[in-house]
């Protein structure tokens, strides 16, 4: 049996990941985890056969947490990256898994992988920092290291009330929504009116992560603990709160492929 540890900062995506392995009948899950630092301290205390990671992840990113890694291991990513920039991966990795993450082509990632069984392994932080290189060359980088002249992702948001401003981190903000004709986040429960219209969010926050479930409403994917079907369509629950909010027929897909459901 592979033994896999899993390593997405998705509870779904993890849920659903870790249940296609185990129905795959070839793989026995050592762990898994939404928490990349965590991630870490496990890998450096236990062998594991492979590891399925994905790469944009707040506080820690995927490649973040290779270059600090001390012992080689192989890697299957998964990726929301487009294609053009993951070529590169499946060249100097065990293999890639393009989200949401198909059974046949997992299955054909686990077959790699064992025919790859004995081979020397590659050195997980060159890895890393070739990854990282190739993906900034080729536009599919993290926020903060945009290209310049190219629209940069928000990081920060700023709202102002009066004379006083506060700064916002992007990725603590569980969604966005418009009411009488004022934009708010909302990060720890407390709503913030920030100086942008819901489509011009769209067109700086990070495509990954944030998405448009109504034409009133941006969530962060990464907050979504739970979705259902309500009494005038889908709802979806946030991660420690009882807030539910509606997502429209027509993104109902959408939300699902960024959920990785």
């Amino acid at each position: 049996m592979i033994r896999a540890y899993v390593v997405d900062d998705e509870p779904l995506a993890v849920e659903r990941l870790s249940r296609m392995l185990a129905a795959s009948k070839r793989v026995e899950i050592a762990g898994s985890t939404t928490d990349p630092a965590a991630a870490l301290e496990y890998l450096r205390a236990h062998d594991v056969d492979v590891l399925l990671l994905d790469i944009q992840m707040p506080g820690l990113t995927g490649f973040e947490l290779l270059q600090q890694l001390d012992r080689d291991v192989p890697v299957i990513f998964t990726t929301a990256y487009d294609k053009y920039a993951i070529e590169a991966f499946g060249v100097h990795s065990i293999d890639y898994l393009l989200k949401p993450v198909e059974p046949e082509r997992l299955s054909r990632a686990l077959d790699k992988l064992e025919r790859l069984a004995g081979q020397p392994r590659p050195d997980v932080r060159a890895l890393a920092r070739e990854l990282a290189l190739r993906l900034a060359e080729a536009g599919g980088v993290p926020p903060a290291q945009v290209k310049p002249g190219s629209t940069p992702r928000l990081e920060r948001i700023a709202s102002k009330v009066g004379e006083k401003t506060t700064l916002l981190d992007v990725l603590r903000i569980t969604h966005f929504f418009s009411k009488d004709k004022l934009t708010f986040a909302v990060t720890g429960g407390r709503e913030h009116v920030v100086d942008m219209t819901l489509t011009q969010l769209e067109e700086r926050l990070d495509h990954r992560r944030f998405v448009r479930i109504h034409r009133a409403t941006i969530v962060n994917v990464a907050c979504v603990q739970e979705m259902y079907p309500g009494v005038d369509g889908v709802l979806v629950r946030l991660k420690d709160s009882s807030l539910e909010l509606s997502v429209a027929r027509d993104r109902v897909k959408e939300l699902k492929e960024r959920l990785g459901i």
